[in-house]
C-alpha cells in the first residue's frame, strides 16, 4: 500500500477529483492550505505593502493499492498540470498496516471492499 499526498492550486481540485474518481479513487481527503515557494514578490496597494508569498493550495491525502498508484499519480499529474510555476508536488510513501476499525480487516482489504 502507498499513501500519496499533493499539493495543488485550489483551482484544480473539482478537475483533480475527477480524474481520481475514473480512476477508481473514490476515498481522499484534504485541507486548505498555506504555502511558500520559491517565488518572492511583494504587492503595494493603496500605499500599504502586502506579502503575497504565502499561496493558498490544497492538500490532498488518501491510500491506494500498489495496482491503483501509477493510475493515481497520472490523474493528479494530468488534472493539476497549468504549465506554469506553483502546479504542486506529490509525494508517495509507503504504508506499513491499515485496519479497518469497524470490521478488523487488514492490509488491501480495509481500504476497499473485498473483491
Amino acid at each position: 500500500m502507498k499513501k500519496i499526498e499533493a499539493i495543488i492550486r485550489k483551482s484544480k481540485f473539482q478537475e483533480v477529483r475527477k480524474e481520481l474518481h475514473e480512476a477508481d479513487i473514490d476515498f481522499l481527503s484534504w485541507w486548505d492550505v498555506k504555502g511558500q515557494g520559491t517565488a518572492r514578490q511583494g504587492l503595494i496597494f493603496r500605499g500599504v505593502a502586502y506579502d503575497v508569498n504565502a499561496i493558498d493550495r490544497l492538500y490532498i491525502t488518501f491510500v491506494v493499492r500498489e495496482m491503483n498508484l501509477q493510475k493515481s499519480i497520472n490523474a493528479i499529474l494530468k488534472a493539476a498540470y497549468t504549465g506554469e510555476s506553483g502546479d504542486g508536488r506529490i509525494f508517495v510513501s509507503d504504508i506499513e498496516q491499515s485496519i479497518r476499525i469497524r470490521t478488523g480487516d487488514k492490509g488491501d482489504e480495509s481500504l476497499y471492499n473485498k473483491e
